[in-house]
């Protein structure tokens, strides 16, 4: 990923229409987390913590990643402003290299569609995850309106099933939860929510 583009968006990143947006696919992801009281996160490509942070009332442990350090820096204000003492931030990104890390679950919000090789991440985080662990995508549904030579334009419940199953996840479960105006490259799209367990 071009680090620079995060870096420079950095401290402007929570934009109202981000922050807007954070709030409904934070609501959905909390409805996968009950009864994680005792489990460990990470929040792969976590940005300022605009998901994990509101989930850390849910769980044992969060670690937030991302390969960016000023996104990180920005997280690493929040926590300690909210006073969260469970949470932590990690530079890392996986696509390149994979540091020794084990989570139960793995969260990916609105982060696949900006890695060009989805195989490749998707069996990092497979490899990341203890057995039963889970790994919980968020993201905009395929949209053939949307053309990017940096993103993907979302992604189709079977391919992603299918990209899913081939590194090794037993079941997956995909359904859309939200369509939203102008939230996808200024385009009208749909958010879809996946859980799949090792």
């Amino acid at each position: 990923m071009e680090n620079n583009v995060f870096e420079q968006m950095a401290k402007k990143y929570d934009t109202e229409e981000r922050i807007e947006l954070a709030k409904v696919i934070v609501k959905e992801v909390r409805t996968e987390l009950l009864d994680s009281k005792s489990k460990s996160l990470i929040d792969y490509g976590s940005g300022t913590g605009l998901i994990s942070l509101e989930l850390s009332d849910l769980l044992k442990s969060i670690l937030l990643v991302d390969s960016s350090k000023q996104m990180l820096e920005v997280a690493k204000a929040k926590i300690s402003q909210k006073g969260i003492t469970n949470s932590q931030v990690l530079c890392s990104d996986f696509t390149e290299e994979t540091p020794e890390l084990k989570a139960d679950i793995v969260l990916m919000s609105l982060v696949l569609l900006h890695i060009p090789d989805t195989q490749k991440i998707l069996r990092e985080l497979f490899n990341v995850l203890n057995d039963g662990g889970r790994l919980i995508i968020v993201d905009f549904d395929k949209n053939d309106k949307i053309y990017h030579p940096k993103v993907h334009n979302g992604f189709s419940h079977e391919e992603l099933k299918k990209g899913l199953s081939k590194v090794g996840f037993q079941s997956v479960e995909i359904k859309t939860f939200h369509h939203g105006n102008r939230i996808f490259i200024k385009q009208d799209a749909s958010m879809f929510i996946s859980s799949s367990v090792k």
